[in-house]
């Protein structure tokens, strides 16, 4: 019933497909996307190895949602790319965020919050609004800290 098919005659907009047809729904929707970067960085008043220096290969993700624009869309995954190469990753990837980063400890728990932040601040200049549900930060491969929009108030 559904087997192998070729192509023939790619859709065409005003022809085939209304283009009030594209936003399909009114339905707020999640978009994620997910970088790596490597930095080094050490804890203070921490007893064990990490209180050295040290580097890891970070990986977040990023939870982003938003009702769908007239073509179907909450957010285009290259602005998402854009707002993280020009605002956030400039100050991770290959730095010693001890330096690079507010004063904090720079633990996962400090700096999932610091990155939820600049991305929430970068939103509000996006033309489509959205909001950031979650950032999750990858210190290791099994080891990670989240934070999600609803837990942004200091109960």
């Amino acid at each position: 019933m559904f087997g192998f098919t070729i192509v023939e005659n790619l859709q065409k907009i005003d022809q085939d497909i209304k283009r009030e047809e594209l936003k399909y729904h009114q339905k707020r929707v999640m978009v994620s996307k997910e970088f790596t970067f490597d930095a080094a960085h050490h804890l203070h008043c921490y007893e064990g190895k990490c209180k050295n220096l040290h580097g890891h290969t970070y990986k977040v993700i990023f939870g982003i949602s938003g009702f769908v624009d007239e073509i179907g869309i909450v957010m285009d995954f290259g602005d998402i790319k854009e707002i993280w190469k020009e605002q956030i990753e400039v100050h991770l990837d290959h730095r010693y965020l001890n330096d690079t980063l507010p004063n904090m400890n720079t633990t996962a728990e400090n700096m999932v919050v610091w990155i939820y932040e600049k991305m929430e601040e970068a939103l509000k200049g996006h033309p489509q609004i959205c909001r950031v549900e979650f950032v999750k930060l990858y210190e290791t491969p099994t080891s990670f800290a989240e934070v999600r929009r609803e837990w942004m108030t200091n109960e």
